[in-house]
């Protein structure tokens, strides 16, 4: 009886192990893309940042830990994490808000809802270079729509652009009007899987709309919020094209956020090391803000 045991503990080894092969035979070429495209890289950027790296990434002396001192010693990248994260405040909540305005509206069963939907859903199609340059001319100093309507009720026109005080909220109000449309669309589908019984039996229980809203819609799309929440802070921590577009990181270095700042101190001034030790903090940023997202906002979660 013992051999018999051993062979079938053997066999089960066996198969576990040809369906792990065969499972990796199957992963082989999006493990092959991953590691090309991303896995490699974030290893090389980790190396750079303990060196001295010239143009065409010709690696010079090792300096340990310098850049990062001196990363932390620069006023400019204080200034720029501040810059960041006060951009990620000014788009993160207004986009999901609005986004999910607008698909509460869109939901709802009325005649001729779908031309809406597409208006909403709109901004999905416009590129950053496209929507920057429009928000370029919106924002004119003179000739711009928003200080004509500002002149039409006797306000002073604003500098958007070139003031310090206005330029990362006219950077954030772009991009809030760019994320509003794939917000909307994943936030739209999310209101469609609700089972409508739930709602059926609400108004057979005298809930009002407000009741419904708040006691099913919410907590029923809370997945799909936290999932829009997560992918809406790493992609303002990301931010780059509007900002080179519109401002170019001024004026006086106040759109001047940590993504950019990589781009300027690689490709501006040369010093890869450096923009690569920028490039680790913000991964390290980004990393434990989705790890505090999932740690306190999953709790908040409603899983059916």
């Amino acid at each position: 009886m013992a051999w018999k045991e051993r062979y079938s503990k053997n066999r089960r080894y066996h198969n576990e192990w040809r369906a792990f092969g065969s499972g990796i035979v199957y992963l082989f070429p999006a493990l092959l893309l991953l590691g090309v495209f991303l896995f490699y890289p974030m290893v090389k950027t980790l190396y750079f940042s303990f060196f001295e790296v010239g143009g065409g990434g010709i690696v010079g002396d090792f300096v340990g830990w310098k850049h990062y001192i001196k990363l932390f010693q620069s006023a400019d990248f204080r200034k720029s994490i501040i810059g960041t994260f006060l951009f990620v405040l000014y788009t993160v909540p207004a986009e999901i808000l609005l986004s999910l305005f607008l698909a509460v509206i869109a939901s709802e069963k009325l005649k001729g809802i779908g031309i809406f939907r597409t208006i909403f859903s709109s901004t999905l199609g416009v590129s950053v270079a496209a929507g920057a340059t429009i928000f370029l001319f919106l924002y004119h100093p003179s000739l711009g729509v928003l200080n004509n309507i500002l002149g039409y009720f006797g306000i002073d026109g604003i500098e958007w652009l070139t003031d310090s005080k206005w330029a990362l909220f006219s950077v954030a109000l772009t991009t809030i009007w760019m994320h509003i449309g794939i917000n909307f669309i994943i936030l739209l589908g999310g209101l469609q899987n609700i089972s409508r019984e739930l709602y059926e039996s609400a108004a057979m229980d005298g809930a009002g709309y407000f009741a419904k809203l708040f006691r099913i819609t919410i907590p029923m799309l809370s997945p799909v919020l936290f999932f829009v929440i997560i992918i809406g802070v790493i992609g303002a921590f990301q931010t780059f094209g509007q900002i080179d577009i519109l401002t170019g990181g001024g004026p006086a270095g106040a759109t001047n956020i940590i993504v950019y700042s990589i781009y300027l101190e690689a490709f501006s001034y040369g010093n890869f090391g450096f923009a690569s030790a920028q490039a680790i903090v913000l991964f390290v940023f980004i990393l434990v803000i989705t790890i505090l997202q999932f740690r306190v906002g999953e709790k908040r979660v409603h899983y059916q």
